[in-house]
C-alpha cells in the first residue's frame, strides 16, 4: 500500500521498487482525505494508478478501497475501463462501503447510518458490475441512477476487472461472495495483537460459511488481509512480517497487504526493512 501523498517525482520510485522487489500487487487509498493526514498533501487514486501503470509492467495495481462516498458507478466505470486498458489488464478493484470520516462530510451530504451505507454499497456494486459487463445499462435505485450507461469498449480483463470486496458484516460478506473475485478484511478492533488475530480468525470462518451458503467454490475466491489494521505495524521488523504472513496463511488468507514505510506515523518505519523482506521473505513465498 503506497499512500497517494507524494508528488510524483517522489512517488514514482516507490511504485517501481514495489515491482522490482517482487511484490504481487501494489495499492493506494481512494479517499479525498484520510484521518490524521487530512490536512496534509493528498492526490486522487485514479491518476495515481494511471501514472503507476505507465512505469510498471507486471505488478497488479488497485484501489483499497474505492469509496461510494464520492464516486458514481457510471463515471467510475469509465475511469476503470481506461485504467484497465492503460495497464494492459493489471487492475484489481478493491471496493468498500465507505466510512464516516472526512470523505463522508466534505461534499455536504447527510450522514448515513451503517445500514444505509451497506444499502448504498449494494447498489454501487450491483450497478458497477452491470455497467462493466452489459452493453447498455439502465438502473434506478435509492442512491444511484443510470440511463443508458454504455460499456464499450469494455475491460481488457473479461468479463470485467476483478472485484475485491471489503466486508466484515454479514450483508457485505454476502455481497463479496456474490460479486467478488476476492474478499478483504481489516479484522476487528482490538487493543492487543492476539485479540486482533482472534477477530481475524472469526471473520475468516464466517466468510467461509457465507461462501458455502452462496454456493461459491472457496478456491475461486482470494482472501486478502490488511495486516496493518493490527496494533503492531507489520513492517516493524523482518521477523514480525514473516510471522504475520505465516499466521495469515494458517487462517486461509491467500494475500497480505502491508504499507510502505513512512517517515512518521502512521506506518512509521524504514525502507531498509522492505529491502530485507524482498531479499529474505518474498523468495520463500
Amino acid at each position: 500500500m503506497i499512500l497517494p501523498e507524494h508528488r510524483w517525482w517522489a512517488a514514482e520510485p516507490m511504485w517501481r521498487m514495489a515491482e522490482e522487489y517482487g511484490f504481487a500487487h501494489a495499492w493506494t487509498y481512494d479517499h479525498l482525505g484520510w484521518r490524521s493526514l487530512v490536512d496534509k498533501p493528498w492526490f486522487d487514486a485514479v491518476p495515481t494508478l494511471t501514472a503507476a501503470a505507465t512505469v510498471t509492467s507486471t505488478i497488479r495495481l488497485g484501489t483499497l478501497v474505492a469509496s461510494p462516498n464520492f464516486r458514481h458507478p457510471a463515471h467510475f466505470a469509465r475511469e476503470l475501463t481506461a485504467l484497465d486498458d492503460i495497464s494492459d489488464g493489471r487492475i484489481t478493484l478493491g471496493i468498500g462501503a465507505g466510512g464516516v470520516g472526512f470523505d463522508a462530510h466534505v461534499l455536504g451530504y447527510p450522514e448515513l447510518s451503517a445500514r444505509q451505507r451497506v444499502d448504498r454499497f449494494t447498489e454501487f456494486t450491483e450497478l458497477l458490475d452491470q455497467i462493466l459487463t452489459q452493453d447498455c445499462t439502465d438502473y434506478s435505485g435509492e442512491y444511484y441512477t443510470a440511463v443508458r450507461a454504455h460499456r464499450a469498449p469494455g475491460c481488457v480483463q473479461l468479463p470485467r476487472l476483478p472485484f475485491v470486496v471489503a466486508a466484515n458484516g454479514p450483508r457485505s460478506m454476502r455481497l463479496a461472495a456474490r460479486y467478488g473475485q476476492g474478499w478483504v478484511t481489516t479484522g476487528g478492533r482490538a487493543d492487543d495483537l492476539e485479540t486482533w488475530w482472534r477477530t481475524v480468525a472469526e471473520l475468516s470462518l464466517r466468510f467461509a460459511e457465507v461462501l458455502a451458503e452462496q454456493g461459491r467454490n472457496p478456491t475461486k475466491v482470494d482472501r486478502y488481509l490488511q495486516v496493518d489494521a493490527a496494533p503492531v505495524y507489520s513492517l516493524s521488523t523482518v521477523e514480525h512480517f514473516r510471522e504475520v504472513v505465516d499466521r495469515a496463511a494458517e487462517l486461509g488468507f491467500t494475500d497480505v497487504i502491508t504499507h510502505w514505510p513512512r517517515a512518521d506515523g502512521p506506518y512509521s518505519g524504514k525502507e531498509s526493512t522492505v529491502e530485507e523482506i524482498a531479499s529474505e521473505v518474498l523468495p520463500e513465498l
